[in-house]
């Protein structure tokens, strides 16, 4: 498992598995909206890391990013 820690939101860290294949699979917030992020993790539970970042990079919520921003740049390593 894959950690992440976010800087400028309410969840403090990410956790998440990319399969060898690019899939991104387990994702989990620490901290923040749990709705919300329970919601986010459902939805890009089993698609191609880099469809993820492409759907999440550069929303805002506060401080000029967000928890979907920072899952994107958790991400962005793992795109092929």
């Amino acid at each position: 498992m894959n950690s992440f820690k976010t800087h400028g939101t309410c969840s403090r860290q990410i956790l998440f598995d990319v399969t060898d294949d690019g899939i991104v699979e387990n994702v989990k917030f620490i901290g923040g909206c749990n709705g919300n992020l329970q919601g986010i993790s459902s939805l890009v539970n089993g698609r191609p890391v880099k469809e993820v970042v492409e759907a999440l990079k550069g929303i805002k919520c506060r401080n000029n990013t967000s928890c979907p921003d920072q899952l994107a740049k958790a991400l962005e390593p793992y795109v092929k």
